[in-house]
């Protein structure tokens, strides 16, 4: 078998290939946690210090030796082609005239085309904007202020205190004024008393009785608190249905009495 390159990856995928297969055929012996800690540490040992490995594959002829220290890389056309500068287009540039054909020269229009052609009219109450500054007349040009109305042109004046470093107050408004409450007024203002009858708050705590301590459901009422049993959704079960008996049922008199509004709840057309 030919020997290869200590270089050779292959070589070293199949060593380490054949090695898994080892420690995979070879039966696990109890070992104790810090001597597996302790080969785990241990450096990887350097396979190159064997350079003269042999390897499983057979091989018809020996790879190409390295001659170089580096890798050389070939560059591809398409590399080359990316490497280059993008050539800028020119913009063309049209002329603001263009030539118009004979054919647009001697077009008509037709009726349609000369009525979509007229601008808009505005409405019919439109009317164009006020301009801005408006032309004055004589008169009010020559129109001279009286009096009171130069009396209303004048600011307000302030008062000013005497003294300027005391700060102004305003007098305290009146709040109330003197009045007399009626008899009616006095009633209505006077407290509400508790009635006779009231008993106070109940206290958050009460003492249970014994009777209540030691009462046992009877059947009935055992059977009245259990929820009733339905089927689920799944298995065919119809909440909307109603049965035959509850269509043809009719209301007692004293349903019919319960139904009836309040009689202060009613209004005048009812009681028509």
């Amino acid at each position: 078998m030919p020997q290869q390159p200590a270089g050779d990856n292959r070589s070293c995928r199949c060593n380490i290939v054949v090695s898994k297969n080892q420690m995979c055929s070879v039966s696990p012996s109890p070992v104790s946690m810090a001597t597996r800690t302790n080969r785990l540490a241990q450096p990887k040992p350097n396979r190159l210090v064997y350079p003269n490995r042999r390897s499983v594959y057979w091989l018809d002829e020996l790879p190409p030796e390295r001659t170089g220290t580096t890798t050389k890389i070939q560059l591809t056309s398409r590399w080359s082609e990316l490497c280059c500068s993008k050539k800028l287009h020119t913009p063309v540039t049209f002329s603001p005239m263009w030539e118009v054909s004979e054919l647009a020269l001697r077009a008509v229009p037709s009726e349609r085309l000369c009525h979509l052609a007229q601008p808009r009219v505005p409405a019919a109450g439109w009317q164009p904007d006020r301009p801005l500054l408006t032309a004055l007349n004589r008169a009010t040009q020559t129109a001279a202020a009286t009096a009171r109305l130069c009396q209303l042109a004048q600011p307000k004046r302030r008062h000013h205190p005497e003294n300027p470093g005391h700060r102004w107050q305003p007098a305290p408004a009146v709040t109330h004024l003197p009045y007399k409450a009626s008899a009616h007024m006095e009633l209505l203002s006077t407290p509400k008393h508790e009635s006779p009858r009231f008993e106070g708050e109940r206290a958050v705590c009460w003492p249970v009785s014994k009777a209540a301590r030691s009462c046992v459901a009877s059947r009935r009422l055992l059977e009245l608190s259990a929820p009733k049993e339905r089927r689920p959704l799944f298995e065919g079960y119809d909440p909307y249905v109603v049965s035959r008996a509850a269509r043809s049922a009719g209301p007692s008199p004293r349903i019919q009495q319960l139904s009836l509004p309040l009689p202060r709840k009613c209004s005048s057309r009812w009681n028509e």
